[in-house]
C-alpha cells in the first residue's frame, strides 16, 4: 500500500520506517526540511516539504493513490484539517489524526475521523504502570464510554466455557492471554489455570463485571 504521513517528528519518522520495513511505500510531509534528517539514510520514500492540507503538497505526496493518511504533526488543528482534506477531497477512507486535546478527540471521533488522543493515551499507560494490575483499562475509546480491560477471574471459573461465562456476566470477552500468548475465543474455549481474561464493555459496567468474576460462579438452579 501507499501511505502518506504528515509530520516528520519522532512519531512520523518511526511510523515511516516501520511501514517501509513492512513493504509499503511511504511519503512523508513536513513544513521544515530539516525534519527529514530524522529519517534513516536508506529511507526510500518521498520527502515532501509543505503543509498537509495543501492540495498540491498532498498530490506531490501521492495522495490520489494512497490507501491511508496519517496526520501526526505537533498541531491539533493542522492534523484535523489535513485529515479532513484527505478524506473529503481525495476520498481516502483510512485516515488517523493525532490529537493532544482529548475533548477535541471526542468530537472528531463522533464525526468519523479516527483519532489518537495523545495526552489521554499517555496518562493511561502511566496509570497502568503505577497501579495494581487491571486497575486501569488497556484501551478506552475517545468518548471514554467503552474500555478494553483485564479482569481477575476466580479460580472456581476454571473449566467453564468462555461463552457461558459471557452469558452469566453479560459481558463480551475479547480474548484470553494464555502463557503469554493471545487466544482467540471460540465456542469451545474454556478458562484454564493462569488465563488472563480481557473483556470489552461499557466503563460504567466494569465494577459489576469485576465483582461477578471475582466471586465463584453461582450454581444453576
Amino acid at each position: 500500500m501507499h501511505i502518506v504521513i504528515m509530520g516528520c517528528g519522532r512519531v512520523g519518522s518511526t511510523l515511516a520506517h516501520i511501514l517501509e520495513d513492512n513493504g509499503h511505500s511511504v511519503a512523508i510531509i513536513d513544513r521544515d526540511p530539516q525534519a527529514f534528517r530524522r529519517l534513516r539514510a536508506g529511507f526510500r520514500g518521498r520527502r515532501v516539504t509543505g503543509v498537509g492540507f495543501d492540495r498540491g503538497v498532498l498530490i506531490d505526496a501521492g495522495i490520489e493513490s494512497a490507501a491511508a493518511y496519517v496526520a501526526v504533526s505537533s498541531g491539533d488543528n493542522s492534523n484535523i484539517i489535513s485529515a479532513r482534506v484527505a478524506r473529503e477531497t481525495f476520498g481516502v477512507d483510512n485516515v488517523v489524526a493525532r490529537i493532544y486535546d482529548p475533548r477535541r478527540a471526542e468530537v472528531y471521533q463522533r464525526l468519523g475521523i479516527p483519532t489518537v488522543a495523545t495526552v489521554r493515551w499517555t496518562a493511561d499507560q502511566v496509570m497502568r504502570r503505577i497501579l495494581p494490575e487491571g486497575a486501569e483499562p488497556l484501551w478506552r475509546d475517545p468518548t471514554g464510554t467503552v474500555v478494553l480491560a483485564e479482569v481477575t477471574v476466580n479460580p472456581a471459573w476454571i473449566g467453564t466455557r468462555v461463552v457461558d461465562l459471557e452469558a452469566r456476566t453479560r459481558a463480551r470477552a475479547a480474548f484470553l492471554n494464555r502463557m503469554g500468548e493471545a487466544v482467540v475465543i471460540t465456542g469451545t474455549t474454556m478458562v484454564q489455570e493462569g488465563d488472563v481474561l480481557h473483556v470489552i464493555a461499557a466503563e460504567s459496567d466494569m465494577d459489576r463485571i469485576n465483582k461477578v468474576l471475582a466471586a465463584a460462579p453461582e450454581e444453576d438452579e
